[in-house]
């Protein structure tokens, strides 16, 4: 059967296009919309910070279990009802939310949320895969993934404006409202799937090739790396809210809402890091971008507020550049069941997201921010360290396919 790939620059391939831009905007936005809010969550409730990040922690840990269950079922199920019913889903229970009348009620809906929002982005790149022809792939996946950004970025200060003016149940149903909008437009502009087979759910080949992942040290490698990396950002973040509205700063809600805008540096990292590995190899660009990201978080460490968002641009820059080299190295060394491949690396990257932030916040009542920071520090010289040890492993591999192909 002759498969019909859409091209670059033909009206579906804009409709397309637009449609997982709304869809990337619509998930990561409720996802961060409440990490400027864990001040309010410690005040209204009288909690810990720690506690504080379980709406966003609890929220990652479940998406992470359910992309690798929602990702399985596609492939029986179909590509865009899941979605659609995903962001569909993830909305409504964000506005339901906004109602949450006590914490253990705001956990329960998050919860929900994390399970509804997994529809998305463990099928968005099997469907731009399967309809999108290969060289107009690269932009389609661009828009997608700016689309993730800009609506993290988005969700985290418009939230912390919304709540500085009015209350942070005023924040979430206002994204979650937004949210529905996007998924409208997502639900229009998205042509059906036409190249998708359902194929039968075989759990134990599924079983199979997931031990076979994690039998190949280089791959392990960067799924705790991935681990490390969501894991630091998260705590930063988190965290970094609690000193800027405390003394002797005294920020407002809506000041500190705004920093997330230095997230935004993410965007250009990317693809500045992209051009960068083709001239000098991902080993190489990786260290110096682990490095960046150190030096960024020692930065806080400063007095100076210049200092400290300095700091946060540096990490920014160096997390999101690490990331990528990080998310297409797996995509490079699995030779068989790449999209497995890259759902093992997101499910450690975001199980990274609940395990960093929720800890960070047990170094923050103990030891302050230097804890905080120190706690980070040693996820990101652990992360160096792995590095290390995947350029050793794929050196040796390289050593080991020549020496077959001479053979």
């Amino acid at each position: 059967m002759m498969m019909n790939y859409i091209q670059q620059g033909t009206p579906q391939f804009r409709k397309i296009s637009f449609a997982f831009f709304a869809a990337g905007f619509n998930t990561f936005a409720i996802l961060y919309c409440v990490q400027p809010l864990m001040p309010e969550f410690t005040k209204e409730f009288t909690i810990t910070p720690a506690s504080a990040s379980l709406p966003l922690s609890i929220t990652t840990m479940v998406l992470a279990v359910s992309m690798l269950i929602i990702g399985s079922l596609s492939e029986v199920w179909g590509r865009k009802r899941i979605m659609v019913t995903s962001m569909l889903a993830s909305s409504v229970f964000c506005i339901l939310t906004a109602f949450s009348p006590n914490f253990h009620f705001l956990l329960v809906f998050r919860m929900i949320v994390g399970i509804s929002l997994a529809g998305l982005p463990s099928i968005a790149m099997a469907y731009l895969g399967e309809e999108i022809e290969t060289k107009s792939l690269g932009t389609a996946m661009g828009l997608y993934i700016c689309g993730n950004s800009i609506g993290a970025v988005f969700g985290r200060v418009f939230s912390g404006m919304l709540s500085d003016y009015f209350s942070w149940h005023i924040a979430i149903g206002g994204i979650g409202f937004i949210s529905l909008i996007a998924t409208i437009i997502f639900w229009n502009s998205l042509p059906p799937s036409q190249n998708f087979k359902a194929r039968p759910l075989e759990i134990g080949k599924l079983g199979q090739s997931l031990i076979n992942h994690l039998k190949d040290p280089g791959l392990v490698c960067l799924f705790v790396i991935g681990f490390l990396l969501l894991g630091s950002n998260v705590a930063l973040f988190n965290y970094i809210a609690y000193v800027l509205l405390g003394k002797p700063y005294s920020l407002s809600q809506t000041f500190v809402g705004w920093i997330f805008l230095i997230m935004i540096i993410g965007m250009f990292s990317s693809v500045w890091t992209g051009k960068l590995v083709d001239r000098h190899g991902k080993q190489k660009i990786l260290f110096i971008n682990l490095l960046i990201a150190l030096t960024g978080v020692f930065l806080t460490l400063e007095s100076s507020l210049f200092m400290k968002i300095a700091g946060l641009g540096l990490f920014t820059y160096g997390f999101f550049a690490s990331h990528s080299i990080a998310s297409s190295w797996v995509g490079q060394r699995a030779l068989q069941n790449k999209a497995q491949a890259s759902s093992l690396y997101l499910f450690l990257y975001y199980t990274g997201s609940s395990v960093g932030g929720t800890v960070g916040g047990i170094f923050w009542s103990s030891f302050g921010w230097s804890g905080v920071i120190f706690m980070i520090a040693g996820f990101l010289i652990l992360a160096f360290v792995l590095s290390v040890v995947l350029s050793k492993i794929a050196l040796q591999s390289k050593k080991v396919s020549e020496v077959v192909k001479y053979n």
